[in-house]
Parts: C-alpha cells; sequence; structure tokens
C-alpha cells in the first residue's frame, strides 16, 4: 500500500544482495521515479522509460526489473541511519537515480555498447543524437526532482548543499570518464591512475548518494561525513569487482558479453596490473596484443591467461576487499545505530563478492 512501509527483513538479518536494498523502499520510491518520467506522448520519455526497463522499444510494459537502484537505496538509507524520514529524501534518491541513467545512456554511446541489461541500448535503436538528447533531458529531470524537497519542507539552504553535492559529483564523474576513455590509447598506466579514475567515475556518486541522504537526516557533520566516505569506499570496492567481472564474470549473471572489458581495450585494473607485474616476456606479449587496433576473439582466451599467470584476478580482488573494509572503518566512526550498521556491513560484503 502506497505510503505504508515495513522492514522487508527483521532486525539483525542482513540483505542477502541488492535487490534486497531495493525493494526495502518500493513501491514508493518506484512511484516517485515514475512520476518524473512524465507519460508524455513525446518518443523522448518513451527512450527514457525504455533505458529505465519499464518499456520494451515498442511502448508495451516489461515485467522485469530495470537498474539494481543501488544509489537511490543508500541514500534513503543513510537518511533513515542518520535519524531521518526516509520518505522526505525520496525526491534526492529519484534524482541520484535519473543521474545513474543520464550517464549510463551516454556511457554506452561513448563506448560503443550494443547491450545494457540485455536490451539493445537506447542509441542502438534510436541512433546516437536521440541517445544524447535522451540522455541530456534525463540529467535535466534529475536536477528538478532535487527541487522536490521543497515540497518535502526541506529548507532551502539544505537543497541548494543537496544540489551542489549532486552536481559536484557529476562533474568528478565526467573527469573520471574523460580518463577511461583517455586510458584506452595508453600503455603507460600506472594502478594509481587507475584509482583517480574511478574515485570519479564510480566513487563519488556513491559518496555523494550516502552524504546526500544523511543531510536529510541529520544535523550531524561527522555523522555526515563518515556516511559519505564510506559510500566513497564502497563505491571504489565496487567498480573494482566490476572489473573482475567485466573479465571474468558470466554472461547470464552480468548481462555483458564474455570478457566484454577485454574487447573494448579497457584498461581496468587486472590489465594495469599485469602490465605492470607480469614477468617481462608475458608482459610484453600482453602490450603487443593491447596495440592492436583492434582484439580479435581468438585472443580473448591468451589474454585471459596472462591475467591469471600474473595473479591479476587476485590482487584486485584483494584490493576490492580493503576499499570494502576501509569503508566499515568509516562506518564505526558514523555512530548508526546497530540494526543499521548489520545492513550496512552486509552490503559491504554483498559488494565485493557479487557475480552480477
Amino acid at each position: 500500500m502506497p505510503g505504508v512501509w515495513k522492514r522487508c527483513t527483521p532486525a539483525g538479518v542482513k540483505f542477502m544482495n541488492l535487490q534486497e536494498l531495493s525493494s526495502r523502499y518500493q513501491p514508493e520510491l518506484d512511484e516517485e521515479l515514475r512520476s518524473l518520467v512524465s507519460d508524455s506522448h513525446l518518443p523522448l520519455y518513451h527512450m527514457m522509460r525504455y533505458h529505465l526497463g519499464w518499456v520494451d522499444a515498442g511502448g508495451q510494459a516489461r515485467l522485469t526489473s530495470g537498474g539494481k537502484l543501488l544509489r537511490p537505496g543508500l541514500c534513503l538509507l543513510s537518511c533513515e541511519a542518520a535519524g531521518g524520514d526516509w520518505r522526505k529524501a525520496l525526491p534526492a534518491a529519484a534524482a541520484l537515480e535519473l543521474l545513474h541513467n543520464f550517464t549510463l545512456i551516454h556511457d554506452d554511446i561513448e563506448d560503443n555498447d550494443h547491450e545494457r541489461r540485455g536490451m539493445p541500448t537506447v542509441w542502438q535503436v534510436w541512433g546516437r543524437a536521440q541517445g544524447i538528447n535522451t540522455g541530456d533531458a534525463m540529467h535535466v529531470l534529475a536536477r528538478l526532482a532535487l527541487l522536490n524537497l521543497e515540497a518535502m519542507n526541506v529548507p532551502s539552504a539544505r537543497i541548494i548543499r543537496a544540489a551542489r553535492i549532486l552536481d559536484e559529483a557529476c562533474l568528478r564523474l565526467c573527469e573520471g570518464q574523460y580518463m577511461d576513455i583517455s586510458f584506452e590509447e595508453r600503455l603507460d598506466i600506472e594502478v594509481d591512475d587507475y584509482l583517480e579514475m574511478i574515485a570519479g567515475k564510480t566513487a563519488a556518486l556513491f559518496a555523494s548518494s550516502l552524504e546526500i541522504g544523511a543531510l536529510l537526516g541529520t544535523d550531524d557533520a561527522q555523522k555526515i561525513k563518515h556516511l559519505s566516505e564510506f559510500g566513497r569506499n564502497l563505491g571504489m570496492a565496487f567498480q573494482i569487482r566490476d572489473d573482475v567481472l567485466g573479465i571474468w564474470g558470466e554472461n547470464s549473471k552480468t548481462g555483458k558479453s564474455t570478457a566484454s572489458d577485454i574487447t573494448k581495450k579497457k584498461k581496468t585494473l587486472p590489465v594495469i596490473y599485469a602490465m605492470r607485474k607480469a614477468g617481462p616476456e608475458k608482459r610484453e606479449t600482453l602490450i603487443s596484443i593491447y596495440k592492436q587496433e583492434a582484439i580479435a576473439p581468438e585472443y580473448i582466451p591468451r589474454v585471459m591467461n596472462l591475467l591469471d599467470e600474473a595473479g591479476a584476478r587476485q590482487y584486485s580482488a584483494d584490493a576490492a576487499r580493503r576499499y570494502s573494509n576501509m569503508a566499515l572503518e568509516e562506518l564505526a566512526k558514523a555512530g548508526v545505530p546497530t540494526s543499521f550498521k548489520d545492513d550496512f556491513i552486509s552490503l559491504a560484503d554483498f559488494v565485493t563478492g557479487r557475480e552480477y
């Protein structure tokens, strides 16, 4: 029933996966999102609804869900854990989800990706120009969604601060995406370069999700700071795990082609590590493959063997675990109630071991 909420799990019982986090705040979050992506007859809004996974290309409703709703879920959980009413943060949660999806639409164009979540990408169906237009419009909707906090009686100064946090995260994300694209033509990337890139591309939006949620739940500056840092470190762990799945993940679980990051010559952490730490002969072999204009399918098993021999998969898993542990250190300083602490701990555990 809209407006009525119950815990989906008893106190102390851990979340099993990310779907549990999103379902915890439904149907209110879904209702908020659908109210923003208008039922206008303009095909522009149909393209947005398609990307969000609500309809197919012909406009028929889809039974399967869209994205993980991780960022808005973290925002609402942070607000509640900080002592606030999570319903008042729904406009901010919706803004975060729309901003995230705007970046995905553009990312698909920039990476020339033909599929997302097992469906043709927006630009693949309607063309690059309309894909860019759809992403731009969704960015505007995200900003307008955040301003709906006014209807929740959130003070203007706090709305402005939330808007600044969101915009700064978006700028950091663009900076990280710039670095990611520039890495494709380089072979001199160090691990520190990579960490700087994902701090912008992924971790900044995670941090802002927790920070905005906490901001809407408390005046305690230290609690807001530590929850934001929890999000930043969780985002680092999430992206590193994503890199592992981009090479060794199962297509049926990730929704991406097997070894998709190798095919696209992405300089993710396993590849960067192997290029630096493999023996001279194997390192030269790996570099020579990545110097090719395109990596042919027959080279993919060889690349994966070289990465395995260099210990790149284990190194990356250990790195994700380190960032997860740093996130938990920040959580311990945040002073949230035990039941919420268990939820955050479970999420951190899931992020480092997820298969999708």
